[in-house]
């Protein structure tokens, strides 16, 4: 895996709609995000259809509050490691909302969004590890702005409003291996 003409080589590509230019190049801030649909299932095509602008939201009740929206991540590491990857990295994904770091607002407009198949009250696997460690160490070789300080969760960048990826995400071991 390597990233040239910023996308990932060797992961699964599904371009999504949802992305528009970033008001400069600037990419300088990581943002760990989780996302299942339904909530606590796994092994979906959901989250795929929802990054792509294809979600029947009459599928499953919990889909209602989804229909309209418009919502985009660069990448999805899944449960068993495997990664898919929606935008271009000097895209602006749409992942972040209403946010703010070091007194900059809009977070998309600078940060690239990583989202972990999981629920904020779960473990996470051994192998989204391992794909998430590879694909940072890969963000940081790349993108020299990048930093271990400027790995940060939606819920730090969005407090009060997102709570994820959750306390059951091991930070310590994760920027440990970078």
């Amino acid at each position: 895996m390597q990233i040239k003409q910023h996308r990932l080589t060797g992961v699964k590509w599904l371009g999504s709609q949802f992305y528009n230019q970033r008001p400069n190049d600037e990419i300088s801030l990581l943002v760990i995000h989780c996302i299942s649909l339904p909530e606590g299932c796994y092994g979906l095509p959901h989250i795929d259809e929802l990054f792509c602008g294809k979600l029947d939201c009459s599928a499953d009740p919990s889909f209602n509050d989804l229909q309209g929206l418009e919502v985009s991540a660069h990448l999805l590491i899944e449960r068993d490691g495997g990664v898919t990857q929606y935008v271009d990295f000097d895209k602006r994904a749409w992942h972040a909302g209403v946010s703010g770091f070091e007194g900059r607002k809009g977070c998309n407009d600078f940060a690239i969004g990583i989202e972990l198949e999981g629920t904020d009250y779960s473990e996470y696997t051994e192998q989204q590890y391992q794909s998430l460690i590879k694909v940072s160490q890969l963000l940081l070789r790349h993108y020299p702005k990048l930093t271990k300080q400027r790995i940060v969760a939606h819920s730090d960048i969005a407090p009060g409003r997102k709570t994820d990826p959750g306390d059951h995400f091991d930070w310590s071991s994760y920027l440990k291996a970078l």
